[in-house]
């Protein structure tokens, strides 16, 4: 069963979110750094970033942002890994566990396995898994006492930034692109492909998505060679914008600047940025984005230390979806009053309506 993540976790993660946003983490590939808030319990939480890095303006980012909530208001000792590549996660979550770690949040698909082996190994430690199920070595999930997944269905939000994004484009092509191919991306993809689709079918236009064929899965992604890295989204950001999209999608962690640097060079592009609220983590660029389509990562670790350190860890499986506010659209900020007050109107009624069940956004990447 899916679990409501409490509303004063959320408060507390974005208060520390937003207090946050200035600062890097230290930079740490193959060891844990430590650190112990003034008058600290014998609680230790700690998180396993994956190769994208605890800097990436999105996920790793807003994981760790929720340990530290964690850490400032409970006083917990905390520690943090950084991977530099696939092959530091076993490593880096032994090596905290060595640390004796109470729990330990590892972010990410790419860490689904080796967070499954470790959990087993080591009962007495719990678990917090971003973004996916624990898995054996065949990629098959599995149910651990001692892991809890924490997933967020953003195509309930995307469905909602779909619409927007082809009620305000003055060309009527819009555009996304991704890091890699994996269910965690394509869902928002999916998510956005419907809300145009909603958008054409209400308005009788004929808005175009370029980047992302929802029937036939297919579409635009970085090199795998370093997917979610800056630089790695030059390419296919420009390109969309040579196809006369004007408003980008870029479900690309670190790459997902790219779209930023692309959008701020071309006069009357925008773009809607992913996970965290992109115009406060990138104040420079925030006359460029939109809005973006936000998964409360940071709440739902808030929520899942909180508890570990209260002694009531629950392993069920978390869920954010509009209704229990783990996913959303962030407000628009610098461009609010570009947005039509009707526009905004019809985005409301229909968060509304998929809160109700009357409208159902389907993704074959949603949380199961």
């Amino acid at each position: 069963m899916n679990r409501i993540i409490r509303v004063a976790a959320l408060g507390g993660a974005l208060a520390l979110a937003l207090a946050a946003c200035g600062s890097a983490p230290e930079d740490d590939s193959s060891s844990a750094s430590s650190t112990a808030a003034a008058g600290s319990s014998d609680f230790k939480g700690c998180i396993v970033s994956d190769s994208g890095g605890f800097n990436d303006k999105s996920f790793n980012e807003s994981g760790l942002n929720g340990l530290k909530a964690v850490e400032a208001s409970l006083g917990i000792e905390t520690a943090q890994a950084e991977s530099k590549s696939d092959d530091a996660y076993a490593p880096n979550i032994d090596n905290l566990v060595s640390q004796n770690c109470n729990i330990i949040v590892t972010v990410g698909f790419k860490l689904a396995t080796a967070t499954a082996d470790a959990a087993t190994a080591n009962p007495d430690v719990d678990f917090a898994l971003v973004d996916a199920l624990p898995t054996d070595a065949d990629g098959n999930p599995v149910e651990l006492d001692n892991v809890k997944p924490l997933q967020f269905d953003t195509a309930q939000a995307s469905y909602l930034a779909g619409y927007l994004a082809a009620g305000m484009s003055k060309s009527g092509k819009v555009g996304t692109y991704g890091g890699l191919a994996i269910p965690t991306v394509t869902v928002f993809m999916d998510g956005f492909a419907d809300g145009i689709a909603k958008y054409n079918d209400v308005k009788g236009t004929n808005v175009e998505l370029l980047g992302w064929d929802k029937e036939a899965q297919t579409g635009l992604f970085n090199p795998p060679e370093a997917p979610f890295a800056p630089g790695s989204g030059k390419a296919n950001a420009d390109s969309l914008v040579a196809q006369g999209a004007d408003i980008i999608l870029p479900v690309a962690g670190g790459a997902a600047l790219d779209a930023l640097t692309t959008a701020k060079a071309t006069a009357g592009t925008l773009v809607i940025w992913v996970d965290t609220d992109g115009a406060l983590v990138n104040p420079d660029s925030s006359s460029v984005i939109l809005t973006s389509v936000m998964k409360l990562i940071d709440a739902a670790v808030n929520s899942a230390v909180s508890d570990a350190a209260g002694d009531t860890f629950d392993p069920s499986p978390y869920v954010g979806t509009l209704e229990n506010e783990g996913v959303g659209l962030a407000p628009y900020h610098d461009l609010d009053s570009t947005v039509p007050a009707d526009l905004k109107a019809e985005i409301d009624q229909l968060k509304a309506d998929i809160i109700s069940g009357a409208i159902k956004v389907e993704s074959q990447s949603s949380p199961k």
